[in-house]
């Protein structure tokens, strides 16, 4: 074959890839557009790829790469970076205290407007975390969720005198995503600045985590089958590989469903969730909610009464999330193994279309255990 013919030939096939990798990306939902996008910018070098970290005695810092704003993103939508980070670069003993997260201007530093913040997710490893405090037999048992902070939810401190306590070589995951429900029009750099609060002091009395989220049954024959009966408390999920459970029977359960337009209550058994053995004095909790919910509560069904309520202001003007009311308290609330405990969230989807929706609570209790053990300096390198 002549190199004519077969240079002619190495054309038409990169001439048809190309073409149906185009068919390809355009059939692909969005949130997976904008995996294949990032991924395709931070290759090239077209856009900054690298994590910015500073760190000092009480504050990690890091800015992410570039993410690419070009149009609409929801909740779970926009582009995303993760990043393995550790607090100290010795074994010595700290206490997270706080997180904040907020989007800047790729090339000014400049802060933004936070609608562009959709979550920033802070895990840890729970098998070396819980093997170096001699606590072994946590392990599996939690998803090794720290915190989330989102939309309407950036920042958070634990009450005075309480913390997260780590060994500084530990490691935590942290993944930041963009968010953007309103600017069609926009072809925009930004990043997320986020920073981890931590302090030294031994006096400083210890928070264990335990992660609780809605999770709603689904007709696993039809899932998308829609509209549902509106006394039921089914929900149609947004997708069943992701966020999907089972629950002690084996029935499938989604924890990120639509919403249809109009006012609704989600509720939520969450006992097989926080594992309550006798009793846990909770102090603090982090939330994530996405646009449209008005409260989510933690209730205490076999007294009939609300452990908190947090409130949610949307916005007004566009789709967002305000402000999410947050909880902690130095005195604490009880909670008892024999209580039945649930989690409810609110709605009010004032559109006219169905929206994606998700409801999760990360609780702090004091760990009687862990303090103990601290207290006697049994610790493993």
């Amino acid at each position: 074959m002549k190199k004519s013919k077969i240079y002619k030939f190495l054309g038409a096939v990169v001439f048809l890839s190309i073409i149906a990798a185009g068919i390809f990306y355009w059939q692909l939902p969005n949130r997976h557009k904008a995996i294949v996008k990032s991924y395709l910018l931070y290759k090239t070098g077209i856009i900054d790829n690298q994590w910015d970290v500073s760190n000092d005695k009480i504050e990690y810092k890091m800015i992410s790469p570039d993410f690419y704003i070009d149009g609409i993103y929801r909740s779970m939508e926009g582009p995303k970076a993760t990043n393995y980070v550790q607090l100290t670069t010795d074994s010595s003993l700290i206490y997270i205290t706080g997180f904040k997260v907020k989007a800047i201007d790729s090339k000014t530093k400049a802060t933004i407007s936070k609608d562009f913040i959709c979550h920033t997710n802070i895990d840890f490893n729970d098998v070396s975390y819980y093997s170096i405090f001699n606590l072994k037999n946590r392990i599996g048992k939690q998803y090794p969720r720290m915190a989330t902070l989102s939309h309407g939810f950036e920042s958070y401190e634990f009450p005075k005198g309480y913390g997260v306590p780590m060994k500084g070589k530990n490691l935590l995951y942290i993944s930041t995503q963009a968010l953007n429900h309103n600017l069609k029009d926009i072809r925009k750099l930004i990043k997320h600045e986020v920073t981890i609060r931590y302090s030294k002091d031994r006096n400083t009395k210890p928070l264990m985590c335990r992660t609780i989220f809605i999770e709603l049954p689904f007709d696993e024959n039809d899932p998308y089958k829609s509209p549902l009966d509106p006394a039921s408390n089914m929900c149609v999920p947004v997708e069943t590989k992701n966020h999907v459970y089972q629950d002690q029977n084996g029935n499938k359960l989604s924890g990120h469903w639509v919403i249809q337009p109009g006012k609704k209550t989600f509720t939520s058994d969450v006992n097989g969730q926080l594992e309550i053995k006798d009793s846990l004095r909770l102090h603090a909790a982090t939330i994530h909610v996405h646009p449209f919910s008005t409260a989510i509560i933690l209730f205490d069904k076999t007294t009939q009464k609300v452990i908190f309520k947090s409130k949610i202001t949307n916005h007004t003007d566009r789709i967002g999330i305000t402000k999410i009311e947050s909880f902690t308290s130095e005195d604490g609330i009880w909670l008892y193994n024999n209580h039945d405990y649930e989690l409810q969230l609110n709605v009010n989807n004032t559109t006219n279309n169905t929206i994606e929706m998700m409801g999760s609570m990360s609780l702090f209790f004091y760990d009687k255990e862990l303090d103990a053990i601290l207290k006697g300096n049994e610790l493993s390198d």
